[in-house]
This record gives C-alpha cells, sequence and structure tokens, in this order.
C-alpha cells in the first residue's frame, strides 16, 4: 500500500531525512519509532506532501507521489492525524467531522459509525472544539481522519499529553480498527501499549530505518531499545 525507499528531506539547510526506508502492506499495524528529533514527524510530513523530500520515492499503491500536493495525497487514500491535534477551532464537532467527509470505500466511516466509536462526540456535537478537553479534542481529529475514508491512517503521536483513560480509549479504538482490517501507521512512545496492536516496528535514528521486527522481537532484544530508544 505504502512504499517508501530513499527518502531525502529536511527544513533549509538542515537535513533531516538521509535514507528512510518504510513498506506497509494492506492491512498492517506498523509502528515508527524512535528518540525525539530522529525524523518522525518529518517523515509523515514528507510523506503526506506537507514537506517536499529532496530525493528518493513514496509509493502509495505503486504509484509515484514524492512531491505531490497534500490534498493529491488524501485523494490517494492517506488520512493523517496530525501531532498537536489542530482540530478547526471555530467549528462544531459535527462540523470539523463534516469537513473532511469523503465517500470512499462504500462511505464506510460516516458520523454514525464515527458517534459509535467515540460516543463522547456525539455529546459533545454542538460544541466548539476549542471548547473540548485535549483528549476529545484527540478523538476529534481521529474521526475527522477516518472520515475521509482512508485506505491508511496516520497517528502522529498518537497519545502524546493525553490523561491515562484517553489513551486507553485511544488505543482500544486502533484496536477495534486493527479487528476491521484497516490499514494503520502509528508513531507513539508507549511500547507496551503499542505491543497489542501493532504488527511490526520500524525504528529509526537519525533519519534512517535501523531496525525492523516485531513487538516480541523487541521485547527480546533489550540492547535494541537501550541502544535507540533510550528505555
Amino acid at each position: 500500500m505504502l512504499e517508501v525507499t530513499g527518502l531525502q528531506a529536511g527544513y533549509g539547510l538542515s537535513q533531516v531525512l538521509f535514507d528512510m526506508h518504510l513498506k506497509i502492506e494492506e492491512g498492517q499495524v506498523v509502528s515508527l519509532i524512535g528518540r525525539n528529533g530522529m525524523g518522525k514527524t518529518t517523515t509523515v510530513k514528507s510523506i503526506m506532501g506537507l514537506l517536499k523530500p529532496n530525493a528518493g520515492s513514496v509509493r502509495i499503491h505503486g504509484r509515484e507521489m514524492r512531491g505531490a500536493d497534500p490534498f493529491r495525497i488524501a485523494q490517494a487514500g492517506l488520512g493523517l492525524v496530525p501531532e498537536g491535534r489542530r482540530a478547526f477551532g471555530s467549528l462544531s464537532v459535527r462540523e470539523n467531522l463534516l469537513a473532511t467527509a469523503r465517500q470512499g470505500k462504500a462511505g464506510k466511516w460516516d458520523l454514525k459509525r464515527i458517534y459509535g466509536l467515540f460516543p463522547r462526540l456525539e455529546e459533545r456535537q454542538d460544541q466548539l472544539s476549542k471548547t473540548l478537553s485535549g483528549g476529545e479534542q484527540q478523538m476529534l481529529v481521529v474521526g475527522r481522519a477516518l472520515m475521509t475514508n482512508p485506505n491508511l491512517l496516520i497517528l502522529d503521536e498518537a497519545t502524546e499529553g493525553l490523561a491515562p483513560i484517553i489513551r486507553e480509549t485511544i488505543w482500544s479504538c486502533l484496536a477495534t480498527l486493527k479487528s476491521e482490517g484497516e490499514t494503520i501507521l502509528v508513531i507513539d512512545k508507549n511500547l507496551k501499549e503499542m505491543a497489542r496492536v501493532v504488527d511490526c516496528h520500524h525504528i529509526i535514528e537519525k533519519g534512517r530505518q535501523v531496525w525492523q521486527g516485531t513487538p516480541a522481537e523487541l521485547a527480546n532484544r533489550p540492547e535494541i531499545s537501550e541502544r535507540y530508544l533510550g528505555v
């Protein structure tokens, strides 16, 4: 579904990605993990067209999309839950969800399904999103991304800064999505919770993928965690 090879990108004269590789098959849930500043968000931005790579390849369903505009990437089937949430503060919960709605996959995701996944959003559907708690906003932006009916859902820092009960809600949501065959790329720091849903970890170090394997394989290689994750 997504294949990134030899990706190079950065900001001005500062290069962040040097030779990034990443492959996601349909129905997989994979992670991109590493210490802060290693290039995780830059990888996501480069995939989504929010940052124009200098070299390399980004193929979506076999089609070269490197450097395409973000709306073209979205049309190709990628949905993003960005770091920092970024809900449309002046719109209500319902308006946020409808703003990105796209009929794809036979309209699998609609308001009814989103409210079923996150009942709290239905309770607050008429509130402006800027009045929601951080956890509620995270539910909202996950729902907003699903309303695009994506082939691949990307979550950048899926549970960062959230209360434990909200983190559990997000992980339960991802487990549900996995059981339904959704394809997901998740960035997060909680290895224990990710182990519930992730099929394969990809570790990034200084703009390059340096290790990949299952959660079980990573758990059996403490030297890898110590070297690249600082845990």
